[in-house]
C-alpha cells in the first residue's frame, strides 16, 4: 500500500498558475423538478467520479459503483467543461475512496501472487474478493479466468471470458500484456474456438499490435485455418517487418503449400 504521507499527490486539484493536472475525485450535481403546482419541488442529485487529466484538453472521469471504487469505462470530457461543471472532493477522497482503492488492488495483487505459485484457489477467492467490490476490475476478471484456465475448469473460464470480452476496458493499452496472456492460455489449453472469439474481440479495439496478430494466427492455425493464420501473420509482418517468430512462421507456411 503506498504511503499514506504521500497520498496529496494522488488528490491534485488543477490550478492553471501552478501547472498541476487533475488526479482525483471529484463530484457533479443533477437539479430536477417533481411534481407540479403547489406540490412541486427540486430534488438534487449528486454523483461522484474519479478523475485523471489524460493531457492539456481533456481529462477522463470514472463513476464510483456502490461500493466507492472507480468503475467501468472512463469517459474523456474537454478540460474547460470539466472546469465548469465538476467539483473537488478531497476530504471524502483521502478518508473514503482512496483508501478503498489501495485496498481493492491490495486484493487483486494477492490474488496474482498466488497464481503465480500455483495456489490456485488461494487465486480464485482473492480473485472473487476482488470482484465483489468491483465486478469490472479487468485484473481480476482476467486472473480469474486464468485461474480457470489453468485448472482446467473450462466452463467456468468460458463465462469469464464472455464477460471479458464485452468489457472494452480490458482491451486498453496499458492492459496489453494481459490480454495477450489470456489470449494465449485459451490456445494451449486447447480452447481454440474461445481464443479465436478473444482475439476477434481484441482486434476490434486495437488493431495495431503485431504481437496481437501473431498469437491470433497460432490461434487459427490450431483451428485448422491456414487462410486466416497466413492473413494476420502478413499483417504483422506489415507492422513490424523485423519480427522474426512471424517471418519464421509464414516460412513454414510456405513449405507447407
Amino acid at each position: 500500500m503506498s504511503d499514506p504521507q504521500n497520498q496529496e499527490t494522488h488528490a491534485a486539484v488543477y490550478r492553471p498558475e501552478g501547472g498541476k493536472r487533475i488526479k482525483g475525485l471529484f463530484s457533479t450535481q443533477t437539479v430536477e423538478k417533481v411534481g407540479t403546482g403547489t406540490t412541486q419541488r427540486k430534488t438534487i442529485s449528486k454523483m461522484y467520479w474519479f478523475c485523471t487529466q489524460s493531457d492539456d484538453e481533456m481529462v477522463a472521469v470514472q463513476a464510483l459503483n456502490k461500493n466507492m471504487v472507480p468503475a467501468g469505462a472512463a469517459t474523456q470530457v474537454p478540460l474547460e467543461d470539466f472546469l465548469s461543471r465538476y467539483n473537488p472532493e478531497p476530504e471524502m477522497y483521502m478518508k473514503t475512496v482512496y483508501p478503498k482503492m489501495q485496498e481493492l488492488a491490495s486484493t487483486v495483487t494477492r490474488a496474482e501472487e498466488s497464481r503465480q505459485r500455483g495456489a490456485l484457489y488461494s487465486a480464485q477467492f482473492e480473485y472473487e474478493n476482488a470482484l465483489a467490490v468491483d465486478e469490472e476490475n479487468v485484473r481480476a476478471n482476467f486472473g480469474l479466468g486464468l485461474t480457470y484456465v489453468e485448472r482446467g475448469e473450462t466452463a467456468k473460464a468460458q463465462d469469464i471470458l464472455g464477460r471479458i470480452v464485452g468489457l472494452e476496458a480490458a482491451f486498453a493499452p496499458e492492459h496489453k500484456h494481459l490480454f495477450n496472456e489470456f489470449g494465449i492460455s485459451l490456445r494451449k489449453s486447447r480452447m481454440v474456438d474461445q481464443s479465436v472469439e478473444y482475439y476477434t474481440r481484441a482486434l476490434s479495439l486495437t488493431s495495431t499490435d503485431e504481437n496481437l496478430h501473431y498469437n491470433a494466427a497460432r490461434a487459427y492455425f490450431d483451428k485448422g485455418d491456414t487462410e486466416k493464420c497466413r492473413e494476420h501473420l502478413t499483417e504483422a509482418q506489415r507492422l513490424n517487418p523485423d519480427h522474426e517468430e512471424v517471418k519464421r512462421f509464414l516460412e513454414f507456411l510456405d513449405t507447407k503449400k
